[in-house]
């Protein structure tokens, strides 16, 4: 079933009724703009905005609140993100609950207005092909690549939780994601926290393994999808129109999700063949559609924000909750 969503801002809800159609009058934006331009970063070559920026899709539904594309730099790691949109450089981005929490920490320049249920099975601990890790215990003593204060470094150390490991008997090594493969391949490290955009290359090309995944360590890290705080304020329809079509996608992904593989090119660097292809096909197929934050997951927000405080990521929990555009869908 469709879900509608709605957005809570002042006067919004009348702008709502219009972005629908109701009493029949064309759609503008609230600053009565003719064309509004959402700054996204470029998808590249896999997933739901990659094909609706192929086919037309993602124009057509933001034509209707009068918005356009603007395809800005390239998908990535959250925090640089957020510093681009506590700078006015970019609209929307999508990153980890985790990441997100460790950058409002610093830089609330954005609010969430939608989730995408924890992956359990794409991301983990990663360890070489033929490694004697066996179990989390077994990290005692060991060297584990991390990013700083996200995804990967709330992976170890809810794993670690989870096996009764203190968090002092690992060394967590701090590298960029991209960089991390060398060190990981050279026995630099004996581990690497990791999700599903760098997890899938190694175990196709490699032969390396998880020893945990997200779901056997009660993961709580949900994708999560930020806007600008100043974007959300003024153009309330275009985060309406945008929610909407990335669940709509998100269904359509789950159902077909071979098409969203190599959506430009099936050659060169961007593609993917054999065995990553198949496992990434296999993890679109697993990802939840986007979809509305609701109570249930800002009390997961709040859990993961106490953990990083626990766990002396942050200085204090975070308070996520002023950060959420509270979007509530009601079928249709």
């Amino acid at each position: 079933m469709t879900r509608l969503f709605t957005v809570p801002l002042a006067g919004a809800f009348a702008l709502l009724l219009a972005a629908a159609g109701c009493g029949g009058s064309s759609t503008h934006d609230s600053t009565g703009d003719a064309s509004v331009t959402i700054r996204i970063p470029d998808p590249g070559n896999e997933g739901l905005l990659a094909l609706g920026k192929k086919d037309g899709s993602l124009a057509k539904a933001l034509a209707v609140v009068h918005a356009k594309v603007a395809w800005t730099g390239s998908s990535g790691p959250f925090a640089p993100a957020a510093q681009e949109l506590g700078a006015d450089k970019l609209d929307v981005a999508q990153g980890s609950i985790t990441s997100a929490i460790a950058a409002l920490a610093q830089h609330p320049g954005f609010k969430l207005f939608a989730q995408i249920a924890p992956n359990k099975t794409g991301e983990g601990i990663l360890v070489r092909k033929g490694s004697p890790i066996a179990s989390v215990r077994d990290l005692a003593g060991r060297k584990v690549a991390v990013n700083k204060g996200g995804t990967a470094e709330y992976l170890l150390l809810k794993a670690l939780a989870s096996a009764g490991v203190p968090a002092g008997r690992v060394t967590r090594v701090y590298l960029n994601p991209a960089q991390t493969a060398p060190v990981f391949n050279s026995g630099q490290v004996d581990a690497w926290a990791v999700w599903s955009t760098y997890s899938i290359p190694e175990i196709a090309s490699t032969g390396a393994r998880f020893v945990a995944t997200g779901g056997q360590i009660g993961s709580q890290n949900y994708s999560v999808w930020a806007v600008r705080n100043g974007f959300a304020d003024a153009h309330p329809a275009v985060v309406q129109a945008f929610s909407r079509y990335l669940h709509d996608a998100g269904v359509r992904q789950a159902q077909n999700p071979a098409s969203y593989v190599n959506v430009f090119t099936d050659a060169g660097p961007q593609a993917v063949s054999g065995t990553a292809r198949r496992l990434t096909i296999q993890d679109l197929a697993q990802t939840a559609a986007p979809d509305g934050i609701r109570p249930s997951n800002v009390t997961d927000f709040d859990a993961v924000a106490r953990f990083f405080a626990e766990q002396k990521i942050t200085p204090t929990a975070v308070n996520v909750r002023p950060y959420v555009l509270s979007l509530t869908g009601s079928g249709s």
